[in-house]
């Protein structure tokens, strides 16, 4: 009745070799999908690398030349103070008087006024 020809159906086996093909042509794209990945992020790895090497050196740098800065301008401050004691014992007193007057300012600022020692 339903005579089927071999010819019309495909076997199995045919079959079967096609997925296997196909299985391995995307095994390979996956591989290398996955080298371009890896190529990628070392690529990016590099240059974040780089960048912060730049960084660094950028801030050492600054850091150097702010130093040399406050060295060499402490040292005419204190030159200065040398050849000048009395007016620096002076400025050291007036500085030392007015943070004493602001701190007792704030002092009484901050303070309850029912507990005052009069």
């Amino acid at each position: 009745m339903a005579d089927t020809n071999k010819s019309d159906t495909p076997d199995i086996d045919d079959i079967q070799k096609t997925l296997e093909k196909q299985i391995a042509e995307l095994r390979r794209e996956i591989t290398k999908i996955n080298k371009s990945i890896s190529a990628r992020g070392a690529e990016m790895l590099d240059d974040a690398s780089e960048q912060a090497s730049e960084l660094y050196d950028t801030a050492a740098n600054r850091a150097s030349r702010t130093a040399q800065q406050l060295r060499s301008q402490a040292q005419a401050v204190s030159e200065v103070a040398r050849e000048n004691p009395g007016t620096t014992t002076a400025l050291v007193g007036v500085i030392g008087l007015l943070g004493f007057l602001a701190g007792f300012a704030i002092a009484q600022s901050t303070n309850d006024t029912s507990r005052r020692w009069y």
